[in-house]
């Protein structure tokens, strides 16, 4: 393949080398104008700005086959003014693409990052979800994918977008990375120490095997999808991290624990380009960073500055002594040249030529315009003493210290440097001022723009509200009303479809209470809303049971996996009846004002439950034959209609047997009662035949049942349809 690759940095680097395996010729765009420095297994390399005009008649020569733009790693962009750079790094990006699509041939990779999210995420975080970038890089690389993506659908372009799960490399000598792993070796070189949080957790993945998947999804003829995510997706903690950057730096590295009650998860879902294309990664966490700790170790002075105190006590050391000398160099450079104008002013003593030239004057004013006060005092002070040495050698010492011209002559050496010397040290002070204050006026620039951002988002959420009113309690009551319309078996399926879409969340479940300590699963609306169970022990979940006997919603602040992230109850004549559980929310809106619109939905779903609840109860002697569980033939029909009805619409599983009883299916139903859960039924709607519907129940667990109730002496097979 032909392949033009734009960027620099460790990413490129390894990209090269991976592409020259493979026998692609290499074709790199380095965004220089002046590079001068050779790069091995490139073909040819194009020293232009990626701005510039010439980038369409590269791409015309080059015709390339793949075009790679390494984008969140590419080290030719310095973020440090991010607002600036982040302008520039869209500029270029349309330019590139722009060449591209003129073009009109070959593949075209973006590469980005985890960046493009922000918060915290329970699950892990999968190509279809939305973007939250929070700084400026991040939303310009998220703005990137954005315009990769409409060049693709408008122009029918082939163009894909690879997010990395925190990259992380051994760094290249003095060149900061952005991944935590080498934060936290910087942080353990220059402090000593490493501070870390229990509760943050993410994924990382090593260059070496990045740029390996990144090579198949680049290679590959076709994808299903154009975006994918690269990722481990191995969790590691920051504490965890901090331990083996510890073990490889040295003991004398001390851990800072700063760990939060609220947790911080962030990881990608890899799982689409794992089932695509296959996934292996050769280098475990252990391996990566040792080999980037060690590294960072053994090259330290590229890394250390001279203030900082980590680095072991032979390197504090060395610096305190670089720091010495480096503030002896210009009272050595003084005396030096004092030296030197010493010996010219011997030379052009008694010269008709420079006769009227004062070198000491020169001397002293010289080092008051390059280094102010201090030297300046300091030159007229060895000026003095050289020409008290020159004139003695005609005159003695009691003649020089009478004569007035002396005086004069020190007295203008001193006012020279002086003066010189404070104006030196003052538009020096100015200068610093001046860039304290707009390092200061950018930082809160950044503190604006960063505010102005909550802002904008909660505006865009208010606006929404007003314009769908979808939050409204006149909207929330005209839905939930509805349940009133429905039929009393199947309101809790109507109910947690509503539920669903009132909170604006895909995953939504309805546990019904059995008793005092258990609840049965009745509706949801995924598999993630039953990862729980059929069956729940709810008092033993303490936090949430908590809430809920308070009759306050929960809310998971510490993500933990094994709760929802919020559940609310609905209680009738002071007993919990069912309870809500909620999965899929976004970090940023468990908040509490979502915590009460869960609670009026509650409220108003709680009338139609318990009007339900009073019918079935109500009709339950036309309903039920007396003294046993057999359900009549109308109403069996009516339910077992509602849970296929709603198992079509994935809200439930059930399953639907017939047991044969030889025409007494009363008998038969008193024998298998204790072969049945109290949430199945028994009904009899054909003569001589037994209906049973096992709720929660799919068609491999319903062998088992099928099983038991052969041992009992009665044969059972499924259907699926009542009739």
């Amino acid at each position: 393949m032909e392949v033009l690759l734009v960027g620099n940095g460790r990413i490129t680097e390894a990209l090269i080398d991976r592409l020259n395996k493979s026998g692609d010729r290499v074709y790199l765009l380095t965004g220089h104008r002046n590079g001068k420095s050779s790069q091995k297994h490139v073909f040819e390399k194009y020293n232009f700005s990626y701005e510039d005009d010439s980038i369409k008649d590269i791409f015309k020569s080059i015709k390339p086959d793949v075009t790679i733009f390494t984008g969140a790693w590419d080290s030719h962009f310095d973020w440090q003014k991010a607002e600036q750079e982040s302008v520039r790094y869209t500029t270029s990006l349309i330019n590139i693409v722009t060449a591209y699509s003129i073009l009109q041939q070959g593949r075209f990779v973006y590469l980005s990052s985890q960046e493009v999210f922000s918060g915290s995420s329970p699950q892990n975080l999968s190509e279809s979800s939305p973007t939250s970038p929070k700084d400026f890089r991040s939303m310009a690389i998220s703005q990137g994918e954005e315009i990769c993506a409409n060049y693709r659908r408008n122009q029918g372009l082939d163009i894909r977008i690879l997010r990395f799960d925190h990259l992380y490399c051994v760094p290249e000598k003095g060149r900061p990375e952005v991944d935590p792993c080498f934060a936290m070796c910087l942080e353990a070189l220059r402090s000593g120490r490493i501070s870390a949080n229990n509760n943050e957790v993410f994924s990382m993945i090593f260059l070496k095997d990045a740029v390996e998947l990144a090579y198949k999804a680049i290679a590959a003829p076709k994808l299903e999808q154009s975006l994918y995510h690269i990722s481990s997706m191995e969790e590691i903690s920051a504490m965890r991290l901090a331990e083996l950057v510890q073990a490889t730096i040295g003991k004398n590295i001390r851990i800072m624990d700063y760990t939060s009650d609220d947790v911080h998860r962030l990881i990608l879902d890899g799982s689409a380009y794992q089932e695509e294309l296959g996934m292996k990664i050769a280098t475990p966490y252990w391996v990566g960073v040792e080999l980037v700790a060690q590294y960072m170790r053994q090259h330290s002075e590229s890394f250390i500055r001279a203030e900082d105190v980590g680095g072991g006590r032979w390197t504090r050391f060395w610096h305190r002594t670089k720091l010495i000398f480096s503030a002896l160099v210009p009272y050595v450079e003084n005396i030096v040249c004092f030296l030197i104008f010493f010996f010219l002013n011997s030379m052009a003593a008694g010269s008709g030529f420079f006769q009227r030239l004062d070198f000491f004057l020169l001397y002293v004013l010289l080092f008051a315009v390059i280094h102010g006060q201090k030297q300046a005092i300091l030159s007229a002070l060895l000026a003095v003493a050289g020409f008290c040495v020159q004139e003695m050698v005609t005159r003695s010492g009691f003649e020089i210290m009478l004569d007035y011209n002396t005086y004069v002559w020190v007295a203008q050496l001193f006012i020279v440097g002086l003066v010189v010397g404070y104006l030196k040290d003052q538009l020096y002070t100015v200068q610093q001022e001046s860039q304290d204050e707009i390092d200061y006026l950018e930082k809160r620039l950044a503190d604006i723009a960063e505010i102005n951002d909550s802002n904008v988002r909660m505006k865009q959420n208010f606006e929404a509200q007003l314009v769908n009113q979808k939050d409204s309690l006149g909207k929330i009551y005209d839905i939930t009303s509805k349940l009133e319309q429905q039929a009393p078996e199947e309101v809790l399926f109507t109910a947690v479809r509503m539920i669903a879409r009132l909170m604006d969340c895909e995953s939504a479940a309805v546990y019904t209470v059995a008793n005092r300590s258990y609840a049965r699963l009745f509706s949801s609306t995924s598999a993630e809303a039953r990862s729980l169970g059929n069956s729940i022990e709810y008092t033993t979940m303490t936090e949430m049971y908590s809430d809920l006997q308070k009759r306050r919603v929960y809310i998971n602040k510490t993500m933990e996996n094994k709760f929802p992230l919020m559940a609310s109850a609905v209680y009738y004549e002071d007993s919990m009846q069912l309870i809500f559980m909620l999965w899929g929310i976004p970090w940023q809106r468990m908040t509490m004002a979502e915590a009460n619109r869960l609670a009026v939905i509650g409220q108003m779903v709680q009338s139609a439950v318990v009007r339900a609840n009073r019918y079935l109860e109500a009709l339950s002697n036309e309903r039920y034959v007396e003294g046993t569980r057999l359900m009549a033939a109308d109403a069996f029909r009516q339910l077992a209609s509602a849970f296929l009805s709603a198992q079509e619409k994935g809200l439930t599983e059930c399953v639907l047997l017939e047991v044969e009883t030889n025409g007494d299916c009363v008998s038969a139903a008193a024998a298998l009662n204790g072969y049945t859960r109290q949430s199945d039924y028994m009904g009899a709607v054909k003569k001589g035949v037994l209906s049973v519907l096992l709720s929660n129940t799919n068609s491999e667990n319903a062998a088992f049942v099928m099983n038991r109730f052969r041992s009992a002496g009665y044969e059972s097979h499924l259907v699926r349809e009542i009739v």
